[in-house]
């Protein structure tokens, strides 16, 4: 469920309550008249379970609320209401399978910032999966897996597609580029100074590494896994299940296979650098293709869903009681 907070304009706020008051999904409706200040306004309140939140904010968007008032929304970890249980037994489809898309573009779209942060994770991430690899140890890599930030762009990249968003397609891109870029450049100096100390060598890279060597060998199986990654991920996004935990699985596929490019480009073991590169590019096209078809079946299914509560002989609602109304609306009380 959502806590939705609405600074509706004055000569709005009556199609604000009426919309919200008649959509079975909102419930604990709240209004009080000209309390908001900037921007002027009602401040009108209400929690509206997840399967119809998206079709709530998407109606009070054409409504103009935005434009000269305020739309924001807070999930609500716990609600102890008969009221909510009844909105959510009333709103079509499970609240487990809702996609708010205005809750993911925000989120996603905080993502594709190519902060110093951003940048400091991924190359942390890369050089850690650059020892990995030279030690054919798995437990490096997947400390690199934790750390690795790439999961915000790739999910971002994803979104900005399905509604085209061209500014936001070009800083995923380049938050992802160079991203990779300083991490893999990173990594062949930090390799060429371990070299030079004596912890490293290329024979490392040139023996046997049967617990690693996957990631510079590209097959089928690569796609597959890819695929499975991007789903996995869109998933956890748009439910709220395990988003880091799936974030450990985007890794898997993505920063090791540039962790061995830079390794591989250090020592100049230049077929191995080329395999990563074709791994990581296979990789990245699978999780990003993966997102994108999973976020057009969500799409098409909640359209579904609607259109089927929408031809459907509306039930008989429970009675919530009268309509709110605001403390500066009252009647007054009568004086004797």
């Amino acid at each position: 469920m959502l806590h939705l907070r609405v600074i509706a304009p004055a000569e709005r706020s009556a199609a604000v309550v009426d919309l919200l008051s008649t959509d079975p999904g909102v419930t604990h409706l709240v209004v009080l008249a000209g309390v908001a200040r900037q921007p002027a306004g009602d401040y009108i309140t209400c929690d509206v379970v997840r399967e119809s939140a998206d079709a709530v904010l998407r109606r009070l968007q054409d409504l103009g609320i935005e434009a000269n008032g305020a739309i924001a929304a807070d999930d609500v970890e716990l609600t102890v209401s008969a009221a909510a249980d009844r909105a959510a037994a009333e709103a079509p489809g499970h609240g487990e399978d809702a996609v708010v898309w205005d809750e993911i573009a925000a989120k996603t779209g905080e993502q594709t910032v190519l902060s110093g942060t951003f940048l400091a994770l991924i190359v942390v991430a890369t050089m850690i999966a650059g020892i990995g690899v030279l030690l054919d140890q798995p437990i490096l890599i997947v400390g690199a897996m934790v750390v690795g930030p790439e999961f915000g762009p790739l999910a971002a990249l994803c979104v900005a597609l399905l509604r085209r968003q061209p500014p936001v397609i070009g800083r995923s891109v380049q938050a992802l580029t160079v991203g990779f870029l300083a991490a893999m450049v990173a990594t062949v100096l930090s390799t060429w100074a371990l070299d030079a100390a004596g912890l490293v060598d290329r024979g490392m890279l040139l023996a046997e590494r049967p617990l690693t060597d996957f990631i510079w060998r590209p097959d089928a199986l690569s796609w597959v896994v890819g695929l499975l990654a991007g789903v996995a991920g869109m998933l956890s996004l748009t439910s709220k299940k395990s988003g880091s935990l799936v974030g450990v699985l985007i890794s898997v596929t993505t920063v090791p296979a540039a962790a061995n490019v830079a390794v591989a480009t250090a020592y100049g073991v230049w077929p191995e650098a080329a395999g990563s590169a074709l791994q990581l590019v296979i990789n990245l096209a699978a999780i990003v293709l993966a997102g994108l078809l999973t976020l057009v079946v969500q799409l098409c299914w909640w359209r579904l869903v609607a259109r089927r509560a929408a031809h459907a002989v509306p039930r008989q609602r429970v009675d919530r009681g009268p309509a709110p109304v605001s403390a500066s609306r009252r009647p007054p009380r009568d004086a004797g």
